[in-house]
């Protein structure tokens, strides 16, 4: 379970503070966009996190390219790969995944966090958006909600 609160800077860099009640555990996370994408060259973030799904403690870091698609070969999608670095198992590991929209509404992420396979269907609407998540930890599979609110902007 995880309670995140965060606040866009500018449209670049993303602070907030995230909330595991089950572990106890408090951290910061923060995205930054150091590289825009254009139509021909991917976008570079870095940022910071819990540890992956799974783990109790640890922060993650990473860094990660990523391309929208759709202009480039007319299909809705758009990849991301990156490394990360995690503190739960003290590692670097490939993450990478795949976001489709498949509606103005509708879009999935398929997420790879270098150890399992995660997915989201989620529904958008004015100012919130509801997701159905999926999640395979080392072959179990658990399902679960997410739902996030925007107070200002688009």
């Amino acid at each position: 379970m995880r309670t995140t609160l965060t606040y866009a800077l500018n449209p670049e860099l993303r602070l907030g503070v995230e909330y595991n009640p089950l572990a106890d555990d408090v951290g910061v996370l923060a995205n930054w966009r150091a590289v825009k994408e254009t139509e021909n060259t991917p976008a570079l973030m870095f940022g910071t996190s819990s540890d992956r799904i799974g783990t109790d403690s640890g922060r993650s870091y990473y860094g990660t390219l990523s391309k929208d698609l759709e202009h480039a070969i007319g299909l809705p999608i758009a990849p991301y790969a990156g490394l990360s670095y995690g503190e739960a198992d003290d590692e670097l590991v490939g993450i990478g995944g795949l976001s489709i929209r498949w509606s103005d509404k509708v879009s999935s992420v398929h997420l790879w966090d270098g150890h399992n396979l995660h997915h989201v269907l989620e529904r958008s609407f004015e100012r919130s958006s509801l997701g159905l998540v999926v999640v395979d930890l080392d072959g179990s599979f658990y399902v679960g909600l997410s739902w996030n609110i925007s107070f200002a902007g688009p």
